[in-house]
């Protein structure tokens, strides 16, 4: 895709290199599988997935798995070992997840310098937020996830929710030339205006909970009045409420009912302090900051001019400055209402 304000030749971003899944073949794919002992049939459909590379393969017997293949140089063995253990913890404790197969007691395999892991496949669909028994299920779900996160925080995996990580994205957006020139410096004064509010917001030294970090309703599988988490990719350490948020619409009314209603089941099983309702704002600025620049930082990644076509152009940028601005209003007006 052509960028519709290209910079000079002097100062065009640096070339990373070839695309990081370039060597990804089906071929190789199902040989990794069958390498590790399962037989595969020839069958594989790709599953909507960015940031790695995810597939339903076929096996002999008729059954399928899911492999997920990680993005090279993302994650550090130790990083996604720490993934896998928190699942299997979880599922110690009976809650649903959908935690990776072993083999010779390895659930991180490797083929051709790809890391990849094998899930069985879970049927589901969303939950229906709509529906209260359905959201007072899944906020008891969520306490008694943070109850087992709360034991030790992660070692490996740091906090990517903090106002120095976005202002590294937001350096890496004004360096790098992805802003067009007559947006750039409104943007990046609105980033900071945002940043410096959150920081007198969101404490450096917040409490914090092992938690599964991207808690949107395409990661929860409902099936049978069970939600089944699934890709806990970007586990980290967080405060409770950032695997909350999410499930809340925008509308203020409608918000706060639901707020009340998740707190008021979360409670069954875990204690949630309530200072963390002045972090919602501010966590939802830091996700949209920080998205724009995972795409940016992945945009020689194939899969990501597909995904996102117009973020390469001065429509989306000047869109965001309204959003962010937007947001700063948001953020300034302090904690959430509770009915």
């Amino acid at each position: 895709m052509t960028n519709a304000f290209e910079p000079p030749a002097s100062e065009l971003r640096p070339d990373p290199g070839p695309a990081p899944y370039e060597s990804l073949t089906p071929e190789l794919i199902l040989d990794a599988i069958d390498n590790a002992g399962w037989l595969t049939s020839g069958s594989l459909l790709a599953l909507n997935s960015y940031e790695n590379r995810v597939y339903q393969v076929g096996l002999d017997d008729g059954s399928f798995v899911v492999a997920k293949f990680y993005r090279p140089q993302r994650w550090s063995r130790e990083q996604i070992l720490e993934e896998h253990a928190f699942c299997a913890e979880l599922v110690e404790v009976e809650l649903s997840c959908v935690p990776p197969l072993a083999r010779d007691g390895e659930t991180l395999l490797e083929h051709e310098g790809f890391r990849f892991s094998v899930f069985a496949r879970q049927g589901g669909h969303p939950p229906n937020l709509e529906n209260e028994d359905e959201v007072k299920v899944l906020a008891r779900t969520l306490a008694r996830m943070h109850a087992v996160g709360s034991r030790y925080p992660f070692a490996h995996r740091d906090r990517p929710t903090t106002v120095a990580r976005a202002r590294e994205n937001v350096a890496f957006l004004t360096d790098n030339h992805w802003l067009p020139p007559e947006i750039k410096d409104a943007w990046a004064s609105t980033a900071e205006h945002i940043l410096e509010a959150i920081a007198a917001r969101l404490p450096e030294d917040a409490a914090t909970v092992r938690c599964h970090g991207d808690c949107h309703l395409g990661n929860v599988l409902w099936r049978d009045n069970v939600p089944h988490f699934v890709d806990f990719d970007d586990c980290h350490n967080a405060p409770a409420i950032q695997d909350l948020w999410m499930l809340l619409p925008a509308e203020p009314d409608e918000k706060a009912q639901r707020l009340n209603l998740i707190l008021e089941a979360y409670n069954d099983f875990m204690h949630f302090d309530m200072r963390e309702l002045n972090y919602i704002e501010s966590l939802r600025a830091l996700r949209m900051i920080n998205h724009s620049a995972w795409i940016a930082r992945r945009w020689h990644d194939p899969a990501f001019p597909l995904a996102f076509p117009y973020f390469d152009s001065q429509r989306y940028w000047s869109d965001q400055v309204l959003s962010l601005r937007e947001q700063l209003g948001s953020v300034l007006e302090g904690s959430d209402p509770i009915l």
